[in-house]
């Protein structure tokens, strides 16, 4: 007990042994239903991913970086694969914009290198205070959206007819459009998904501990008595994707548009992680009376460190969650609650049999909340102000509507120095977000044959 208590600094911050366990286990269940959820989105069909494979990355990234946030920074946080960036990875990096898993890998691989370097600088400051808070908050409530509508298409709850829309200007007929629509609720596996979600969110408003995760639980054994689930014997790890990101390296298409891809993910990750280590902080007592997170450098040091991991390992970037304020609510108040936790993520190794009965309709219940609770930030964004208001909400909506994160954040970054260059407010636009909407700008005109074809031609 006395090493503990030395290590962590348990009698200081006023905690316990036991206390900690407890904070490790509620932090854990808080977030354990990443660990079918990742797989589901990584490993969904076409990206050439095994979610076994992704289970198994999963809890290295997840075990790895938790550990050292409580073990390097004695912070209650634990960190997993975030909910947003396994999206952008999967449905954005590779099934729009074509790029392989583990060029992908690769792109995490760097930003996760270029996180180490602003962990431990001065320009971490500088890039925080240069992104205007109004645009933070709508990325994070775009995102929302955009896991929401994945969740609900997946499941089929909402699905396209392939019919044929009206062109709303000459009445002529679109070949090739389809009309988004309500599911048949009376097919079992879409009926898996509403009692899913019915179930999750009566839990979740009753504010029972761990709600997502007993929600999803529930709806894989409703998914079970449906004959809607696999077989558990069926699943294993047919292929590891440990250390597949060097093949991006080799073998990728290294264009302008992947470095826009590789800012996205630390984009992502940075400002994520920064937030919720001030809200968690908060909460901790871990923040000074100057508003100063205690040790904020070695915080970032192991969110950064875990990215890194799970690059290597074969996931997604890794964040830290903000379940982790679950476990703060029990008393968690150092690194060991955290070092619990990850003991946890270590242990969860024997449910990977159990990934045969997580299907589209189990994990959409979770999407849908955790996009429920990502867009309550729209609440903090300053709506009466149209000059922040604009560029926020073309953020929030293109997410979804393009189905693509990079797509609405290139938008509010582009838009932001507009509005405000238009009310003469352009005195506080920061000269970093002048030069990141010409990024952006070029990022659209390289993405656009048919304005970039006639280029080509002069060259050939």
């Amino acid at each position: 007990m006395k090493v503990f208590n030395d290590f962590f600094k348990l009698q200081e911050k006023g905690t316990t042994l036991t206390k900690e366990l407890i904070a490790g286990l509620t932090t854990f269940l808080s977030m354990a239903y990443i660990l079918a959820v990742n797989p589901t989105i990584l490993g969904t069909p076409g990206t050439g991913m095994d979610p076994g494979g992704v289970f198994i990355a999963t809890v290295i990234a997840a075990a790895v970086g938790t550990l050292v946030m409580g073990l390097v920074a004695n912070y209650p946080v634990a960190l997993a694969p975030g909910m947003g960036m396994n999206a952008f990875f999967t449905y954005t990096v590779i099934f729009t914009l074509g790029y392989s898993f583990q060029q992908a890998l690769a792109g995490i691989f760097i930003s996760g290198i270029l996180f180490l370097i602003l962990a431990f600088s001065g320009i971490r400051e500088k890039v925080i205070n240069a992104i205007p808070n109004n645009l933070k908050l709508a990325v994070g409530a775009g995102i929302g959206f955009f896991i929401a509508f994945i969740g609900l298409k997946n499941s089929g709850i909402i699905t396209y007819d392939p019919g044929t829309l009206t062109d709303p200007v000459t009445g002529d007929p679109s070949p090739g459009s389809v009309i988004p629509m309500l599911g048949d609720l009376a097919n079992p596996a879409i009926l898996v998904a509403v009692i899913g979600l019915i179930i999750t969110i009566i839990l979740y408003v009753l504010r029972v501990p761990a709600s997502i995760f007993i929600g999803l639980i529930l709806t894989a054994i409703v998914s079970a008595i449906l004959g809607q689930s696999g077989t558990a014997e069926s699943v294993g790890v047919n292929e590891y994707h440990i250390g597949a990101f060097w093949k991006g390296f080799t073998e990728g298409t290294w264009d302008f548009k992947f470095f826009i891809v590789i800012f996205t993910f630390l984009f992502l990750d940075f400002f994520d992680t920064a937030g919720t280590l001030v809200t968690v902080g908060r909460r901790a007592g871990l923040v000074s009376e100057e508003g100063q997170l205690q040790d904020s450098s070695r915080a970032l040091f192991a969110d950064a460190t875990a990215t890194v991991v799970g690059a290597v390992a074969g996931t997604s970037s890794t964040t830290s969650y903000i379940e982790s304020l679950s476990g703060v609510e029990a008393g968690g108040r150092t690194g060991l609650t955290s070092v619990f936790t990850g003991l946890f993520f270590i242990l969860s190794l024997v449910l990977l049999p159990f990934l045969g009965y997580v299907t589209f309709a189990v994990t959409a219940p979770a999407l849908v909340m955790v996009g429920i609770l990502m867009a309550s930030q729209l609440k903090e964004i300053e709506w009466e102000d149209l000059a922040v208001a604009v560029p926020a909400f073309l953020t929030i909506i293109a997410m979804p509507l393009a189905y693509s994160i990079s797509t609405g954040i290139a938008l509010g970054f582009i838009f932001y120095p507009i509005t405000l260059i238009a009310t003469k407010r352009h005195k506080e636009v920061n000269t970093i977000m002048y030069i990141l909407a010409a990024v952006f700008l070029i990022y659209f005109v390289v993405s656009s044959n048919t304005v970039m074809d006639p280029i080509y031609n002069l060259f050939k």
